[in-house]
């Protein structure tokens, strides 16, 4: 009886143990990126993270729809030059291309879906943030801005 009481404590523990350490995060959510434009206006997306080789690769193909704040962020864990394509992708995206601190390299809008050109980081980065096409240039999201996440190093 103890043996199985033991068990149940250590099964509870290990699914509540990564919940108390994300609340000494600062209840930081792994699932919101705040994009912040030049005139401070700040855009919550709702995203799922793009962070293995198997996830990356997939990303958003065979998708069929993308709420208007909805997105997925690739974290390559480190900076350097990156490049997507669409082949497989059948809604147009916006590709936000970001260094580790959260700053926007560049912005690649409306993707064309299925389409085999290459679109390219401007220069190394570690994050690429992909919402509905259109959806930057809504909200006046552009090179210089700015996005917040628990994983990039903007000090917040």
């Amino acid at each position: 009886m103890a043996t199985s009481w033991l068990h149940k404590a250590a099964m509870i523990a290990s699914v509540l143990a990564p919940l108390a350490l994300a609340g000494c995060m600062g209840g930081a959510d792994e699932g919101t990126v705040i994009a912040r434009t030049a005139d401070g206006s700040e855009h919550r997306f709702a995203v799922q993270i793009a962070d293995t080789q198997d996830s990356r690769r997939q990303g958003l193909m065979f998708v069929t729809e993308l709420g208007a704040n909805e997105g997925m962020l690739f974290d390559f864990k480190e900076e350097r030059q990156v490049a997507f394509w669409m082949q497989n992708t059948l809604i147009p995206l916006d590709m936000i291309f970001a260094r580790s601190d959260g700053t926007i390299a560049n912005v690649h809008a409306n993707a064309r879906p299925r389409d085999t050109t290459s679109i390219p980081s401007d220069g190394a980065v570690q994050f690429v943030l992909e919402i509905p096409g259109g959806r930057s240039a809504e909200i006046g999201l552009k090179a210089g801005d700015t996005l917040v996440h628990p994983r990039m190093n903007a000090g917040e």
